[in-house]
């Protein structure tokens, strides 16, 4: 029975990071409608939407808010800067700098990262095959993205995004336990309401705020309701089911999500090198959530006083 709610649990995980990520993925096609709408004010509505969404899932399930402690509340904050502010700063300014290719083949790295960093953070080793899915599943990623030009800022601010996108999930970790995924992604949006306002009076001045167009009320709530709570919440609840190293193998829907995206709107349409792409993603995935391979470990039989080998996992 443990074995098979343990698989349930690992299936779960799997479908949820892949939404998740798929779903983040739809945002570089539907961003192009907010190009005239100012950048930090649109981000805090944004996630403003997103927050009372997600308390709102809190109530209705009657989960009580939860004080968090001086260090909860520290990692909420530091999560919303380096997870939500900062990675949407720095992809912004990238791209200025950069093409949009060469910052998202930069940031498609975020797998190769997780499956080093996250292991030696808690004392062990990378495993290996997942440090070599998380690669092919990174070359996917740039091959469905392609390579483009960028200058050394460029770079260096895709970089920034790189890192964001990280400490997106490994702040959130020592939250999980206590918070679960719906508290963390309520409480980090609302963290990061106030960060894009006052980000959006130094860059806009009064003109952060405005009404926004039918289309751009659209792609607003879109971006609230689908990007942001549930993509959110997905991602949040496959963490602690998969690990940080074995969730961050799914970066690889990202592109994917953005072909769907832009074929559904008409913006482009998907060719060998993005079909490429993808058929190394699900390579990858396939590598990295193989069955862990049986190890023979001796015990002792206490009828017999002897010791035979037994498979393990």
């Amino acid at each position: 029975m443990k074995a098979i709610r343990n698989m349930a649990d690992r299936r779960r995980g799997m479908i949820g990071a892949a939404t998740a990520m798929f779903l983040v993925g739809t945002l570089t096609g539907v961003s192009p409608a907010l190009h005239a709408y100012p950048l930090y004010g649109g981000q805090a509505i944004r996630y403003a939407i997103a927050a009372a969404v997600l308390f709102a899932v809190l109530r209705v399930r009657g989960l009580p808010a939860l004080r968090p402690t001086r260090r909860e509340l520290v990692l909420v904050v530091l999560l919303a800067v380096v997870g939500l502010v900062a990675f949407n700063a720095f992809v912004v300014e990238a791209t200025r700098h950069a093409d949009p290719a060469t910052v998202g083949t930069i940031v498609a790295t975020v797998p190769v990262v997780l499956a080093v960093v996250t292991p030696l953070m808690e004392g062990r080793r990378p495993t290996s095959y997942v440090v070599v899915a998380a690669v092919v599943v990174a070359t996917g990623a740039a091959v469905t993205i392609g390579l483009g030009g960028a200058t050394l800022a460029g770079v260096l601010l895709a970089f920034g995004a790189l890192a964001g996108e990280v400490g997106f999930s490994l702040l959130a970790i020592p939250l999980l336990p206590r918070f679960g995924a719906v508290r963390v992604a309520a409480y980090s949006a609302a963290a990061a309401v106030p960060l894009f306002l006052i980000a959006g009076l130094a860059e806009d001045g009064t003109r952060l705020l405005r009404v926004p167009t039918p289309s751009e009320a659209a792609v607003l709530g879109y971006l609230a309701v689908v990007v942001t709570a549930l993509a959110f919440f997905c991602w949040y609840d496959a963490l602690p089911r998969l690990g940080a190293d074995r969730a961050g193998l799914f970066s690889g829907f990202l592109p994917l999500g953005t072909i769907v995206a832009s074929m559904v709107l008409g913006t482009g349409h998907p060719g060998l090198p993005e079909l490429l792409g993808a058929a190394l993603v699900i390579a990858g995935l396939l590598l990295g959530f193989r069955p862990r391979p049986a190890r023979r470990v001796a015990v002792e039989d206490p009828g017999e006083g002897v010791r035979s080998a037994v498979d393990a996992r």
